[in-house]
């Protein structure tokens, strides 16, 4: 049933799972079936499957993701300056087939940094890398190059605000330090 559902290994339970997310989340919000069962299955997953929290978790994403991006997407112009520092670049694959990102925190300043703009900016990026995670595949990756970091690169606040954007979306966050000298 998994592949049939389009991705993943999920069993039979899950998908009856997803089904029963999607009715109650359609029930209080009909903007919901806009967006497919890959979507709610990860909002499942991120609350143990518990389709309660599930469905809590889901309508405040709905919520905030009109509030963030109201035209469906972050146009590219509100993000400019954000952009023009060239802080994030799309890579391509990894051999599993994950599509990845690299983050130049060096690249970063608090000083210049408006919170809205930088919030619209992390948005812009998941949705470009999400938009390239083929089907069937479940992750990105995303890798920080920390050259040149300093004092005057650290955002306290732009951390947290790019942590809690991931958290209403539903992304589960690993982290591995390779601590390799080149």
């Amino acid at each position: 049933m998994a592949s049939a559902a389009g991705g993943g290994a999920a069993g039979e339970g899950e998908w009856l799972k997803v089904a029963e997310l999607r009715a109650t989340v359609q029930a209080q919000d009909p903007h919901a079936k806009e967006l497919d069962n890959l979507t709610l299955r990860r909002f499942l997953r991120a609350r143990d499957h518990n389709v309660d929290k599930a469905a809590a978790m889901f309508l405040k994403f709905l919520q905030w993701r009109r509030e963030a991006a109201p035209d469906g997407f972050v146009p590219e112009e509100q993000v400019r300056r954000e952009l023009a520092q060239d802080k994030v670049c799309m890579g391509g694959v990894d051999r599993t087939g994950r599509p990845f990102l690299v983050g130049f925190p060096a690249r970063h300043y608090s000083a210049n940094r408006d919170m809205a703009e930088f919030k619209s900016f992390v948005v812009y990026f998941f949705d470009k890398i999400c938009a390239r995670i083929p089907r069937g595949q479940e992750k990105f990756l995303c890798v920080v190059d920390l050259k040149g970091w300093g004092y005057s690169n650290c955002d306290i606040r732009a951390y947290i605000a790019a942590i809690e954007i991931m958290q209403i979306n539903g992304i589960r966050t690993t982290t591995r330090r390779d601590s390799a000298r080149r």
